[in-house]
């Protein structure tokens, strides 16, 4: 027997909402897709038997108790340019992107087994690479970093710049969601 999959998309924006809608109802069915404007509402209606849930990066970052142990499941829709995401980023949808691309990212996120756990990804970074990722995306300057972790400030310039070679992400706001969404901030570390 095949399983629809339930989806539930927490947007405030109805339009965003129809779009993707439309999107996953033409082009990944069968699914059962269930639109919530707000948070509050999605809670409300007690149902926890989602599949996937889609959400804007303030939602998730506003929510993040509910939706970090659910970060496999969750896709974020960003207003990123397409070449500021990582190459292998599952968990993000462009919304400046073509539809073609968009239908790709979607097709990876619902493809990928939810099980596996986004903190393997992690391997990549060398503790260190970690401990300076983590400064950055709590707004320390790259002195700052360097102090904290009694390095030479060139020594933070190299790992700042492998860490954008290993991720592929160049902005400090792709960081950050990298970061959230691998567990290795919180929302409020970084004052959200």
């Amino acid at each position: 027997m095949h399983h629809n999959k339930q989806i539930a998309i927490i947007l405030p924006d109805m339009l965003q909402s129809i779009g993707l809608q439309t999107l996953l109802a033409d082009y990944f069915s069968p699914v059962e897709i269930t639109h919530f404007q707000t948070f509050e509402s999605f809670s409300a209606s007690e149902n926890e038997h989602f599949d996937y849930y889609f959400t804007h990066a303030d939602g998730f970052i506003q929510n993040a108790d509910f939706f970090l142990p659910r970060r496999n499941k969750t896709m974020l829709l960003i207003h990123a340019d397409e070449h500021n995401l990582a190459p292998n980023a599952t968990n993000c949808l462009t919304l400046r992107a073509s539809q073609e691309t968009i239908l790709e990212q979607l097709k990876r996120f619902l493809t990928t087994d939810a099980c596996t756990t986004t903190t393997d990804t992690n391997k990549e970074l060398s503790t260190r690479e970690t401990d300076v990722l983590q400064l950055i995306v709590k707004g320390s300057t790259n002195k700052e970093i360097a102090d904290r972790l009694n390095i030479s400030l060139n020594t933070v310039l190299t790992h700042r710049k492998n860490i954008t070679s290993k991720l592929g992400i160049k902005t400090v706001s792709g960081l950050t969601f990298y970061a959230i969404m691998h567990g290795l901030v919180s929302g409020e570390e970084i004052g959200i």
